[in-house]
């Protein structure tokens, strides 16, 4: 069957215009992917206020079954009621929290240098940690002379004017890394506020960027995100208070310095799915190693008992209509997030594959629904 050459310069133009087409959503995919690999922290940033404002809006919804009031007055209330439990943890037990940190900190040092030592005894070479080695070049300064009489020589002023300008360096990085830590906590309250105060004007704002005819698909992808994320975090929120609870009341009775530091530790590291539990409960027994063997036992027992009510009790229970995704799935994610974004990553995996995981659900329905149309 003969073709006109019509026919031909159609299927040619057609071929044309879809490697064009092809070739203009890969080039926008790499950007959007260089720009979101260069923007990472930022992108992080805003994230973490969209979550802390569904945080917000679900303790919001959550008031406004008990009392009937305008939204406004209702995460004015949540936020006075948040506001006065910070302020009455940090007036209340603020020095007690500094001293327990403090006491803490030098205990998990010291118990590391133990460990490091006790593993060079046993032929572990630990050579890549540097634990002791401070207080070694710490003690070779006043070393005696060979004669027998101590070290008294001054040093010369070019080493007093590298020492000064290493000290100044590394003052002026700690004040830009607090900056930078204060900064990023007010930016992200900001947001949250912001967003948590008129939800309804952002979410139309998104929806408006999305093509008229797919718009009414980005309505319900959205929706159902929003009330994912919203489920999720109120069952994380009381997952961690219990973790923190038990933990703090489980270290008291044992008798471990710092419980409640440790307890706050613990609740706030049940965010991190997985990795947060063993990071917390490897804290917990360094932890309590300067307390004996019995101690450091029943510490052990109590992290296992406590990361158990977590997994098998708190995360079934508050958690089977929020989320379901395969440990391994997850633990994979957070490792390969971890990886690439650092502590965002690691922190921010479970929210963020939520998204992914709500947005391919719904994908995967829809194209179910028209096949079954067909058929």
């Amino acid at each position: 069957m003969a073709v006109s050459n019509e026919e031909r310069l159609q299927a040619r133009n057609d071929l044309a215009w879809a490697i064009a087409v092809g070739g203009v959503g890969v080039v926008l995919f790499l950007a959007l992917l260089a720009f979101a690999w260069t923007f990472a922290t930022t992108l992080f940033l805003v994230f973490t206020g969209v979550l802390l404002a569904v945080a917000l809006n679900a303790m919001t919804n959550r008031l406004g079954r008990l009392v009937r009031l305008p939204h406004p007055l209702r995460l004015a209330i949540v936020c006075v009621v948040l506001a006065v439990l910070a302020c009455g943890v940090v007036f209340l037990g603020g020095a007690t929290i500094a001293q327990q940190a403090r006491l803490l900190s030098d205990t998990i040092k010291a118990q590391l240098v133990n460990v490091k030592g006790f593993l060079d005894k046993n032929g572990i070479d630990t050579s890549y940690f540097d634990l002791a080695g401070s207080a070694d070049k710490g003690g070779s300064a006043d070393a005696p002379a060979p004669g027998g009489a101590p070290a008294s020589r001054l040093p010369s002023a070019s080493t007093l004017a590298s020492s000064g300008g290493a000290i100044v360096s590394q003052t002026f990085k700690l004040l830009l890394g607090t900056v930078s830590a204060v900064g990023n906590f007010f930016i992200v309250l900001f947001l949250g506020l912001a967003f948590a105060a008129q939800p309804a004007i952002y979410r139309n704002g998104l929806l408006f960027l999305a093509p008229a005819r797919q718009r009414g698909r980005a309505t319900i992808i959205v929706d159902r995100i929003g009330d994912t994320l919203e489920r999720w975090l109120i069952a994380q929120i009381t997952t961690m208070f219990a973790v923190f609870l038990v933990t703090w009341i489980g270290l008291a009775v044992i008798k471990i310095p710092g419980a409640f530091i440790l307890g706050i530790q613990a609740g706030l590291l049940a965010f991190i799915p997985t990795v947060g539990a063993l990071i917390a409960g490897l804290i917990v027994v360094l932890a309590s190693l300067a307390s004996g063997w019995i101690a450091t036992l029943s510490a052990l027992v109590l992290f296992l008992g406590v990361h158990a009510m977590e997994s098998y009790v708190l995360t079934p229970l508050l958690q089977r209509q929020a989320l379901d995704i395969p440990p391994a799935t997850l633990f994979a994610f957070q490792i390969l997030l971890g990886v690439v974004f650092g502590i965002w990553g690691l922190t921010l995996a479970l929210p963020l594959m939520a998204v992914a995981k709500v947005t391919i659900d719904y994908f995967k329905s829809d194209e179910a629904a028209a096949a079954s149309a067909v058929t």
